[in-house]
């Protein structure tokens, strides 16, 4: 009987952990001195659009300083407790950013609604102005976001890119108001950006929901992996294969396989590395139970 384990790359990954750091301690910075300018507009402007906008930064801001912060956490190291370490509060920041999204929206889409029937006008030139500046600054958060490769950072730059987006449209509504009086395209836009907003929020908790519950990695085939397996030589069968990952980056696997009762020790070391190798690098711990044919397996009952 025999334990595999495979941890590499470990240079490389404290690395983006580092830059994915900095780069939600940046939007963090942004996403509130812009937070804060919006609330003043919003009022100022009488802009139920802005205003929806500004809600929905300020729960992007508290959920960033706390994704930030669980960033952070997760580079702890093993410890007792946590025998892989602290990846998986990398989740927590982007299932809180998510929860404030989704809660300060529905109160935004209800006072939109209502504003809907209840036009009121508001100030299309300061629109224009906030416009820009709201442009300018998640357009650079955005830049800053790019490449991202977690969850949480994901989360995050689909809201920047989506309030960049957003401000596009605020600023061609406003346009719009300063020729013609109609003023409910504020609410309409407002409508418009919380269930667009929505939407992708709801997509993406459903990614962070899915690593929570520890399902496969989507990019990893099973049934095609225990096929490759069973062809190895003196491999006669597998079981107990459990893969999943532990923040949505770095992914788990355990396996027992059953090889032939004459297997060398030479030809059972070179399994092993062959099925490492068909993992490597996407799956960072790998755990390989050998048994050989006719011995009970460990754990009979699990599964």
């Amino acid at each position: 009987m025999s334990h595999d384990h495979s941890h590499s790359h470990a240079g490389h990954l404290h690395g983006h952990d580092h830059a994915s750091s900095d780069n939600l301690k940046v939007a963090f910075f942004l996403n509130v001195a812009f937070t804060i300018l919006e609330i003043f507009g919003g009022i100022w402007t009488n802009s139920i659009a802005i205003i929806t906008d500004a809600l929905h930064d300020l729960g992007d801001s508290a959920s960033l300083g706390l994704a930030w912060y669980f960033e952070h956490l997760s580079k702890k190291g093993r410890t007792s407790r946590h025998t892989y370490g602290f990846k998986r509060y990398r989740l927590l920041g982007g299932l809180i950013t998510g929860l404030f999204l989704v809660a300060g929206l529905a109160v935004v889409l209800w006072k939109a609604t209502t504003r809907l029937f209840h036009p009121e006008s508001v100030n299309a030139p300061g629109m224009i102005a906030l416009a820009v500046v709201g442009i300018v600054f998640n357009g650079a958060a955005v830049l800053r976001m790019k490449g991202a490769s977690s969850l949480t950072e994901r989360i995050v730059s689909w809201h920047l890119l989506e309030d960049t987006l957003g401000w596009f449209a605020v600023l061609l509504g406003a346009a719009a108001m300063s020729i013609w009086d109609v003023p409910i395209i504020d609410p309409l836009l407002s409508i418009a950006l919380s269930l667009f907003v929505l939407w992708n929020v709801a997509r993406n908790l459903k990614k962070v929901m899915v690593v929570f519950l520890q399902s496969t990695p989507e990019s990893f085939d099973l049934k095609a992996f225990e096929a490759e397996i069973h062809a190895l030589p003196n491999v006669e069968s597998s079981h107990h294969i459990h893969g999943w990952s532990l923040d949505g980056e770095s992914h788990v696997l355990s396996i027992h396989l059953v090889m032939n009762e004459t297997a060398t020790r030479e030809q059972i070391v070179q399994t092993k590395q062959l099925v490492r190798n068909r993992l490597e690098p996407e799956f960072k711990h790998v755990t390989i139970d050998i048994e050989l044919a006719g011995e009970p397996c460990i754990c009979p009952s699990a599964e």
